[in-house]
């Protein structure tokens, strides 16, 4: 399940992670009622686009307001807004809060290495993806052991290894021990807040918690699951995929400790539209320097595999920039292996084996 901002908040509420008052709106009059209960006669308001995708400040999707009036026009423009393919069907009104600084954190599911993971930075507010390729020694990574959980201990090794001051250190190990909390209880693969911000008065908060990539191959029914890795993997069959993850993690240690970046079953189908989204959520993420295509053919024939991967390329133009490994095995293999290679295309290499797709997928990667 993937959660709206204001259910993250609400979650994390329940599980007392400090956030700030809060409340949804679906009408330019709600958003105003909203903004008169929350305000008391002082203060301002943010008012935010509920919709399962990142980038809402660039696109005009969160506002700022002073008084009712103000909640109720900002809310008018906001509601019915396109946002990269999402329509604004509510909005979020929420108190404002005066920032001195913002921080990150999440909990996710480390597939590759069979283990939670917590990331935390004290350099928030951007795209952390960004962040994690142009500076990686500024976002740490700990494992946490599923069996013990972020307790005491490993909220003061977390917040240590990420470089938070010892003023802010202690509130911001409280807060994680919350987030475990969540994460635990609610079944959760992912919980990440961007940013968690430190107040001029002191209070450390969650303002918002989301997850864009995996959202977006949700509203594209793709099978998608973020990881902490540099080479991307599409795959037919949650089998072969978890087979290539490890294959992948495998070949990496001899390319300086390459990973695998997500797993990404695209099922039975791999026609030339389920290519390209499948595509375009893996080069969408920074993080990633080569892509590995493994498909075994059977239902869906290697020959269709092959058109729909040129053909996906071709609908992308310009965003396909990074180098693709295809290897293809199976049903009509030799007919598809003759389609890229006739296609010529500069980013596709074919693969004869798995094991050897891995290796030259991972040496892209840590090439590039």
């Amino acid at each position: 399940m993937d959660l709206f901002e204001y259910q993250a908040r609400d979650l994390f509420a329940a599980h007392e992670v400090p956030v700030l008052d809060g409340l949804v709106a679906t009408t330019p009059a709600e958003a105003r009622s909203a903004a008169e209960q929350l305000l008391r006669g002082a203060g301002l308001v943010v008012v935010k686009a509920q919709v399962k995708t990142g980038g809402r400040g660039k696109a005009g999707g969160v506002k700022l307001a002073r008084t009712p009036d103000e909640a109720e026009q900002v809310a008018a423009q906001i509601l019915g807004m396109d946002i990269k393919g999402h329509t604004v069907h509510r909005v979020l009104v929420a108190l404002g809060a005066d920032i001195d600084k913002e921080y990150y954190v999440s909990l996710l599911l480390d597939r590759a290495e069979r283990r939670y993971l917590a990331m935390a930075s004290v350099e928030g507010g951007m795209e952390i993806e960004q962040l994690a390729v142009e500076r990686p020694e500024a976002l740490a990574r700990i494992p946490v052991d599923p069996l013990v959980g972020i307790d005491e201990a490993k909220a003061d090794e977390i917040v240590a290894a990420a470089g938070f001051d010892e003023a802010v250190a202690p509130r911001v190990a409280q807060v994680l021990r919350r987030l475990w909390a969540v994460y635990d209880e609610e079944d959760a693969t992912l919980v990440e807040v961007n940013p968690l911000v430190l107040t001029t008065d002191g209070r450390v908060i969650a303002l918002d918690g989301k997850d864009p990539l995996e959202a977006r191959a949700k509203a594209k029914h793709l099978n998608y699951v973020k990881l902490d890795g540099q080479v991307g993997i599409i795959g037919n069959g949650a089998g072969l995929v978890m087979s290539t993850l490890d294959v992948v993690a495998y070949a990496g240690e001899a390319h300086g400790g390459v990973r695998p970046a997500n797993f990404l079953d695209i099922g039975g189908g791999a026609s030339a539209q389920v290519m390209a989204d499948g595509l375009d959520i893996i080069l969408s993420d920074p993080q990633v320097k080569a892509v590995f295509v493994n498909v075994f053919g059977g239902i869906t024939a290697c020959d269709e595999v092959a058109r729909g991967i040129v053909a996906a390329l071709e609908m992308l133009g310009d965003e396909a920039s990074k180098p693709l490994v295809v290897r293809l095995d199976g049903n009509n293999v030799a007919e598809g292996r003759a389609i890229l290679a006739a296609a010529a295309h500069p980013l596709v290499t074919l693969a004869e084996t798995m094991d050897g797709g891995a290796d030259a997928a991972a040496a892209l990667a840590a090439a590039a």
